[in-house]
């Protein structure tokens, strides 16, 4: 494949030690806060190519517990025009390009989004303003129903539901709401339980949360949390016709992990292909829903391979290298306020090692 006229090739610069940012990183988060005091000039030499994602871009948060998928209007704008003005923001046709020769292109970002919320059309209109190529993924039966992703059902559920003591089917242990602290200790441990359900025994716990509102409450808050309703199918096609990109994100938003079976996950990536390639066109590239260790499993891999996508994204932080598994390719998501991206991004090289362990355990 001929590059794209986007890519602008760089020499290679070889690579110093790093032992002075290194000891200031333990972690993602760690890595983040040592961003925002890293002179961003020095690392630019240890740059390598990453892809990025968000999910909805909305003018207001009106409640962080449940809308943990958005960025203020605001906040997307400034890490728009960061990326405007100190990376090569790339198509995604230009992955494999810049696969076989990451080092010719260390400023290189493919940016995307996840889910395809509604108000993803406020981040496109920010994103075609500054000239920035992106690639949406899509959760297809929700862009069909229009029914909210099942873990924001459950936010609702632990936080809205009425006070008293609530058994779900397919729950082991009883679930107490009867105070502030009641529903954040639930929270903390619930959403996970739930992550680990075959998706029929967490389609059937999920229903049992939304009958848990009343349906004029449930409406009520729909409206409020309008920031998580999804995009049409219309919506979706003029995006494409706009330029941007159009990937699967699953059929269900649920986890293509061990606890699925094989049958289940051949749906999940087979489906939302069909339906994009029906209503919109070609459809190459998948990202797995939530997408970390745990997440994923070689089934998933797998039947994400099989159904014919030449690539797909994790949420494992590291960098697009040489060798990378076209079918494992590792992502930074973007979080609701990022100040350096420029100092950042480079440091991303450190989640490598992790990267490597997991998509090689993935694709044996």
């Amino acid at each position: 494949m001929a590059p794209s006229r986007r890519l602008r090739p760089v020499p290679r610069v070889a690579v110093r030690s790093l032992q002075e940012y290194a000891a200031m990183i333990k972690g993602s988060t760690v890595l983040r806060e040592a961003a925002r005091y890293i002179p961003s000039r020095p690392l630019r030499r240890y740059g390598r190519p990453v892809a990025l994602f968000f999910h909805g871009v909305t003018e207001r948060i009106q409640d962080p517990r449940i809308e943990i998928n958005h960025h203020t209007v605001d906040a997307f704008r400034a890490i728009a025009v960061q990326l405007k003005r100190d990376f090569d923001v790339l198509p995604l046709a230009s992955i494999q390009e810049v696969l076989k020769r990451p080092g010719r292109y260390p400023r290189a970002v493919f940016l995307m989004s996840d889910d395809g919320y509604a108000n993803t059309l406020v981040a496109a209109d920010i994103l075609e303003e500054l000239g920035l190529p992106w690639t949406l993924f899509v959760s297809t039966e929700h862009v069909e129903t229009g029914d909210f992703n099942p873990l924001i059902f459950a936010r609702l559920f632990i936080y809205f539901a009425p006070d008293g003591t609530w058994l779900l089917p397919h729950v082991d242990s009883a679930i107490v709401l009867r105070s502030e602290e009641d529903r954040r200790k639930a929270a903390s441990w619930l959403l996970d339980a739930l992550k680990r359900l075959p998706v029929a025994k967490a389609r059937a716990t999920v229903l049992a949360m939304k009958n848990a509102i009343a349906a004029e409450r449930l409406s009520e808050l729909g409206t409020i949390f309008a920031t998580e309703r999804y995009l049409s199918w219309a919506d979706v096609a003029l995006l494409a016709r706009r330029g941007v990109e159009i990937g699967g994100h699953a059929h269900w938003h649920w986890p293509m992990n061990a606890n699925q079976s094989d049958e289940e996950i051949l749906l999940q990536a087979t489906l939302p292909r069909a339906a994009i390639e029906a209503h919109v066109g070609r459809c190459l590239y998948f990202s797995y829903p939530f997408g970390n260790e745990g997440d994923i499993s070689p089934a998933a891999r797998r039947a994400v391979r099989e159904a014919g996508y030449t690539h797909a994204f994790t949420t494992l932080s590291g960098t697009l290298r040489g060798g990378t598994d076209p079918w494992l390719l590792p992502r930074y998501a973007l979080k609701p306020q990022e100040t350096n991206l420029s100092a950042l991004v480079p440091l991303l090289r450190f989640g490598d090692p992790r990267v490597g362990r997991i998509t090689r355990k993935l694709a044996a």
